[in-house]
């Protein structure tokens, strides 16, 4: 019998994406991020034969679940989530090695009834298997589920071999610096640091992948990456939603421990980093974090780097929606900012001078999450007589969503017997080169880490270099409380202050 009928999900397998014999424990398997992304991720590498050939997921969770029950459950996420119909044939391949395990994330024997779990299924292959931990839990128990995968032995199975124990840590990771550092040292305790996967989900979407290959594939762009040509940096992730039914979470979090401090700083880590000396998952990570701390801190208070606000009511999509404060479960009182903006000074040779604006904010005109590259304006003597040209700062855009792709904004030439001239956008999107079938950003990252490729996630001094410049900010806006907090009418692309930070540079927002 040839080895793909043995093994269905080996044909097409490509051979340098091979995975060794893996099982995905889910922890939190019943939970809305389960259901939305991981299982859909898991079936569309399925679907895409990149799935090893022994391969098993394992859901667990503190509620009983029957085997049959949690492969319904599976089934229906895929039906309503996955990018891809349920095929099923490539399900029933995939749901004939789920299972799901029950116990408590503080039990010492519910982990042990799932190394048992495990050991069962290498019996029954009669080969070792590499085990990844995925830990899709509110960060309260986080600590828990390390200290009895340690506890248990199931950390450090195979440790130093190709199919070594492995775990995957949703964010948010940590709350400031010292809660970081705190996670950092536990996860130390149990996991080598190349067993660690903290995973960002931004990191695995085509655009900003993609930011990496524009930079240094193509010739035309590294010369010009810098002081020189470089008038200054926006980054902007907008939303279109309020905090909606997440008051509870959000009231905690805020927007710069939502947004800004994981998400936006990784595209701008990813956009001012130095080239790498290779695509190793640690000569990438190196040069991130090596612009990270070239970062100046953050001047705060009146006139400083740093402006927040939150929504008052307005009209969204033509809509009249509350404020911030209206919102249910949200205290009258509140000092949570819905909208933050940022400027950061990067002090290093390549970018000194140049200034990187980060905006992030819900109740925005629209969703949208976008790196722009303003270029400087060439000197004015040509073409700037008179009214007859509109002359554009030449602006490079990444759009990581919703509409993948990337545009340039040149001077064009308006045809006619005069000379005249106007801005030119000139785009390329995923959509319409590739398809829009483009795979989701857990898909990539689930299948990065089954094949120990880290380059995609973050490394705990990555994290920790982050918090370290935004907990003196956070430390700050509780001691002011409400003072110095800024509001912005619900639709618009926020308050005053945002509008004087780059104003004081001579720059101004783009319009996504």
């Amino acid at each position: 019998m040839a080895e793909t009928e043995r093994h269905p999900f080996l044909k097409g397998l490509s051979k340098h994406r091979g995975a060794p014999p893996t099982v995905i424990v889910i922890f939190g398997a019943s939970g809305d991020l389960t259901a939305r992304k991981l299982i859909p991720a898991v079936y569309n590498l399925g679907f895409d034969n990149l799935l090893p050939a022994d391969f098993f997921l394992v859901g667990y969770g503190r509620k009983p679940i029957p085997d049959e029950e949690f492969r319904t459950m599976a089934a229906s996420a895929i039906r309503e989530f996955s990018r891809r119909e349920l095929d099923p044939a490539v399900w029933a391949r995939v749901a004939a090695h789920a299972s799901y395990v029950s116990g408590g994330y503080d039990e010492k024997a519910a982990f042990d009834k799932l190394a048992a779990h495990i050991a069962g299924i290498e019996k029954t292959l009669g080969r070792d298997v590499q085990s990844l931990f995925y830990i899709s839990t509110p960060p309260s128990v986080f600590e828990p589920i390390l200290k009895n995968l340690g506890a248990s032995g199931l950390a450090g199975k195979y440790l130093g071999q190709p199919h070594q124990s492995k775990v995957i840590i949703e964010k948010p990771f940590g709350r400031d610096l010292e809660s970081a550092r705190q996670l950092n040292s536990t996860l130390r305790s149990v996991f080598a640091e190349r067993q660690v996967y903290r995973i960002d989900h931004y990191l695995g979407k085509e655009t900003v992948q993609d930011l990496l290959v524009q930079r240094f594939a193509n010739a035309i762009f590294e010369p010009l990456w810098n002081r020189n040509f470089i008038e200054s940096v926006q980054i902007t992730v907008a939303e279109e939603v309020g905090v909606g039914s997440r008051a509870g979470y959000y009231e905690q979090s805020g927007c710069l421990r939502d947004m800004l401090q994981n998400h936006t700083m990784q595209l701008l880590a990813l956009t001012a980093m130095e080239p790498p000396v290779s695509l190793d998952a640690e000569a990438v990570r190196d040069e991130k974090v090596k612009v990270l701390k070239a970062i100046q801190p953050l001047v705060l208070g009146p006139g400083g780097d740093v402006v927040r606000a939150q929504y008052g009511p307005g009209l969204v999509a033509g809509k009249p929606v509350p404020g911030y404060l209206q919102e249910a479960g949200i205290n009258p009182q509140s000092a949570t900012e819905s909208y933050a903006s940022i400027r950061f000074s990067i002090n290093n040779w390549r970018w000194q001078g140049v200034p990187f604006y980060l905006r992030s904010g819900k109740r925005m005109p629209h969703r949208v999450t976008e790196i722009a590259i303003q270029f400087k304006r060439p000197p004015g003597t040509l073409f700037a007589e008179g009214g007859r040209f509109d002359l554009a700062a030449n602006t490079l855009s990444f759009q990581i969503q919703p509409d993948e792709g990337l545009s340039l904004i040149l001077n064009g030439k308006i045809p006619g017997l005069e000379t005249r001239t106007q801005p030119v956008k000139m785009n390329f999107r995923y959509a319409t080169t590739f398809g829009s079938n483009t795979p989701e950003a857990y898909e990539r990252l689930v299948l990065d880490a089954m094949i120990d490729d880290g380059t995609l996630f973050i490394r705990g001094d990555e994290a920790e270099t982050s918090w370290g410049l935004y907990t003196p900010v956070l430390d700050y806006w509780r001691s002011q409380g409400r003072n110095g907090l800024e509001s912005y009418p619900a639709g618009s692309w926020g308050p005053p202050g945002a509008d004087a930070l780059l104003g004081k540079s001579g720059h101004s927002w783009r319009k996504p």
